[in-house]
């Protein structure tokens, strides 16, 4: 018989947890790094009691229980998934809270465990505090909203259910293709109940990260499309970084000539001075990479899921007999576009179809166009980085400035606004994690936690966080978090007054930038953002905001400033905010690329017409791959 360990379930919970590792190309490590949590009555006595008895398993405290999901999600990303953490949070609005955060996880497909508090199994005193009550059952509590946005979900109601419940966790959590948020529920009354766990579940437990080959006819069916393309052009996505692929991506491209687009997530994939990296692709891509996709006859894409950005809202392939070949781990993306499925690992799937196509290369002149595109689109960079707009600095000259004076192996990141864009385009990646885009769900608050994750990951590297002022006020809480770990951030926060890239959006669809400037209402009217109008302000101060969290702030008035900025910085100890108001209407130009954003189809506004037609005319261009 097995010998017999008794704890409550919450500790049972917790042993199990810190028992648990992955383990990839013979490198084994545990997978949960700690817990972010914040404590109230539905949890303080049951997880809280089980954390406090057994400090190895750490617990950060965090401000804000949607922050603490976006630094876990942030923390796997940049440990390429093989690490992450858990976050409990109490019953009710605690809960609820880390509902973005689990549908930022799901979308990008990153792990993380979720342990929200729930109501009382035992239902005797109910309704308790905080619990929602529905008169046609009483099996649901707030909780029952993660389910859509978990790849797996369950509530605990007895203490054994975890003998169960945990292992099939754990298998999503460390699944390559399924992973994402992973949710348990835990009753308030049941996580403090004692049980007679077998001693044997608490032993350590190593999960193999598979590195799945695709199908041997599938693989001969590509390696024959790639021989008889003439423009094939690879898309690389975050699944090159994830699989640790990027240097077999490199001598992939080397040996073969075939150039590379790159996605929000496949940002890093290449070095930015590889002479066939063409840089960003799609809505905000580069007008390098978008000639060549518009013109490509065949696409590769490596671990992308084709995100409306990556395609241009289907517009950005124009070849009329192009074909797709696709290496993803997940056979429901490597079908898209009626593809020739390469079902597998990127690091595995590289190595098989290099081997078949042994010396095929592009034609020189193609790889020549290429070249010559990449260099063309260096010198627009520099272009834009050595703007000097006046009286305030545009977006693009501050991106410049946070790329050349940052160390080159420092982390960027970055998740909502007009920032991304403009950093998917700009931004000269150095190594593969110099890019953290958070762009699945691109969730506005993300920067700041998610800095704070990227930098508990890689403490011995420098964390840009760039944001603007919509995103810092959403959420700037682990300000407090960061200090008071001890991992500095570099903040950039950017202030243009509002929502600047929905005010550009909304000037183009005839809409005058309605509700996008922070300013006072004039006669109950949100004024307009035509940059020639009027406003009164808001008498926001973020500089002392930031401040009175904490931080060490620096304020700049002139790029000038900002460059002094960045190196006074270095040398400050703790986190530190770099405050800078930019233009807000000089903006970097989009690249011979489209997004579908429908417009209105009547208006009283001729400008609404006029941007009506304008769609139209562009939806024409949308593509179905049948």
């Amino acid at each position: 018989m097995s010998k017999l360990t008794t704890m409550t379930m919450a500790q049972a919970l917790i042993a199990f947890l810190k028992n648990q590792y992955v383990k990839r190309d013979g490198v084994e490590s545990p997978f949960f790094a700690g817990c972010f949590g914040i404590f109230g009555h539905g949890n303080v006595g049951g997880i809280g009691q089980a954390l406090q008895q057994m400090p190895d398993f750490r617990y950060y405290q965090s401000r804000n229980e949607q922050a603490m999901v976006h630094a876990a999600v942030a923390y796997a990303k940049t440990k390429n998934r093989l690490q992450a953490f858990t976050c409990t949070s109490s019953i009710g609005p605690g809960a609820t809270n880390m509902l973005t955060g689990a549908a930022t996880a799901t979308i990008n497909r990153l792990p993380v465990l979720l342990l929200p508090g729930d109501i009382f199994a035992r239902r005797n005193v109910a309704p308790v505090l905080q619990q929602l009550e529905f008169e046609h059952s009483q099996d649901i509590s707030v909780n029952d909203c993660f389910k859509p946005v978990s790849r797996y979900w369950d509530r605990i109601s007895r203490p054994e259910q975890l003998l169960t419940a945990l292992p099939e966790a754990l298998r999503v959590l460390t699944s390559p293709i399924e992973t994402g948020a992973v949710t348990l529920a835990l009753p308030q009354d049941v996580q403090t109940e004692a049980y007679a766990y077998p001693s044997e579940f608490f032993e350590r437990r190593t999960w193999h990260i598979a590195r799945n080959r695709p199908d041997r006819r599938a693989l001969e069916q590509a390696a024959a499309w790639i021989r008889a393309s003439e423009r094939p052009l690879i898309i690389a996505g975050g699944g090159v970084i994830y699989a640790g692929a990027t240097e077999l991506l490199g001598d992939f491209v080397e040996s073969s000539g075939i150039p590379v687009g790159e996605t929000m997530a496949g940002k890093g994939a290449l070095r930015h001075d590889h002479p066939l990296n063409l840089g960003a692709i799609g809505v905000t891509g580069t007008f390098a990479a978008n000639r060549l996709a518009r013109e490509a006859d065949l696409v590769i894409g490596i671990g992308t899921r084709y995100s409306d950005f990556t395609t241009a809202s289907k517009t950005a392939f124009q070849h009329p007999n192009v074909r797709f070949i696709n290496i993803n781990c997940a056979e429901f993306d490597a079908f898209k576009h009626r593809a020739c499925p390469l079902v597998g690992d990127a690091q595995a799937t590289l190595e098989e179809l290099q081997a078949l196509l042994g010396g095929y290369s592009v034609a020189d002149d193609y790889r020549e166009q290429a070249e010559r595109l990449h260099s063309a689109w260096d010198r627009e960079v520099k272009r834009i980085y050595e703007l000097r707009n006046e009286p305030l600095p545009s977006q693009g000259e501050l991106i410049g400035a946070v790329n050349e004076l940052s160390l080159p192996d420092a982390i960027m990141v970055c998740a909502a606004g007009s920032l991304p864009g403009d950093l998917h385009k700009l931004w000269r990646t150095r190594h593969p994690k110099n890019y953290h885009l958070e762009y699945g769900y691109s969730c506005m608050g993300y920067e700041i936690a998610g800095g704070l994750g990227i930098k508990m990951a890689a403490p011995e590297r420098d964390v840009y966080v760039m944001v603007g002022d919509g995103s810092y006020l959403m959420m700037n809480s682990e300000i407090v978090t960061s200090i008071q770990e001890n991992y500095k951030l570099i903040i950039v926060l950017l202030d243009n007054h509002g929502f600047k890239s929905i005010g550009s959006l909304s000037r183009s669809l005839g809409q005058e930038g309605f509700g996008t400037r922070y300013a006072y209402p004039e006669n109950g009217v949100l004024p307009g953002d035509a940059q020639d109008t009027e406003v009164r302000t808001l008498p926001v101060d973020l500089a002392t905001n930031a401040r009175s969290l904490g931080a060490h702030v620096i304020e700049c008035k002139s790029h000038a400033d900002f460059v002094a900025a960045l190196e006074a910085a270095k040398a400050v100890e703790r986190t530190t905010v770099i405050y800078v108001q930019n233009d807000r209407y000089q903006e970097v130009p989009g690249y011979e690329s489209w997004w579908d954003v429908p417009v209105a189809e009547v208006s009283t506004k001729p400008q609404v017409e006029v941007a009506r037609a304008q769609w139209e005319e562009k939806r024409q261009q949308e593509r179905y791959f049948l």
